[in-house]
């Protein structure tokens, strides 16, 4: 780390192994361990006793609460947040005396997705734009956009707009956020943001 240019916060009891890259303005807090080659955008948080795996990709502004493990094979794109004790996965069938790193999965969560405190993701997955995992959710499928889902295993309940509310369609199928004044149009079993 010591050729690394630091433009960004790191507690005394973090560890940074080399060839990380880290963007400026991130915040990387106690007992946190970013493990070689990973890559953390600007503006990101880490919270404390975080794990971030060799190759993981972090975008902007990722919110990471404490007690998160993100393993290899992991993407986040900006402005996603991942919740209190959340955990990925990246082996579909792993064993203690079976090696699989050769069998890693690639789980991809999209732009401004929201992940909640104690959910479980199932590697091999795609987590839509904007989506929202409730608290305790085990996925073990795809995430549509704007989904909101929830239980174990998650199921689709609703759907939330880009400020984190619930949606209500109206028979024209058009939904308005009350906070943004965005405006969501139903579109068979999918919606869009149309303004």
């Amino acid at each position: 780390m010591s050729e690394m240019k630091k433009d960004f916060f790191a507690h005394e009891t973090a560890i940074i192994d080399d060839g990380c890259v880290i963007g400026s303005g991130t915040k990387i807090y106690h007992f946190t361990h970013l493990m070689s080659d990973c890559i953390i955008g600007e503006n990101c948080n880490l919270g404390q006793n975080v794990v971030v795996s060799p190759q993981v990709i972090l975008g902007r502004n990722v919110k990471v609460q404490n007690n998160v493990s993100i393993y290899t094979g992991v993407i986040c794109e900006d402005d996603v947040f991942l919740g209190p004790s959340m955990v990925f996965t990246n082996v579909i069938n792993p064993r203690s005396a079976v090696v699989r790193k050769d069998q890693y999965q690639k789980t991809l969560v999209k732009r401004g997705a929201t992940i909640g405190a104690n959910a479980t993701i199932i590697c091999g997955i795609t987590i839509g734009e904007f989506a929202f995992i409730g608290a305790g959710a085990v996925v073990s499928k795809d995430v549509k956009p704007y989904s909101l889902v929830v239980g174990n295993p998650a199921k689709h309940i609703g759907w939330m707009s880009e400020f984190g509310q619930r949606l209500n369609f109206d028979e024209k199928g058009i939904a308005v956020c009350s906070e943004s004044g965005q405006r969501y149009e139903m579109k068979g079993a999918s919606i869009q943001r149309i303004s």
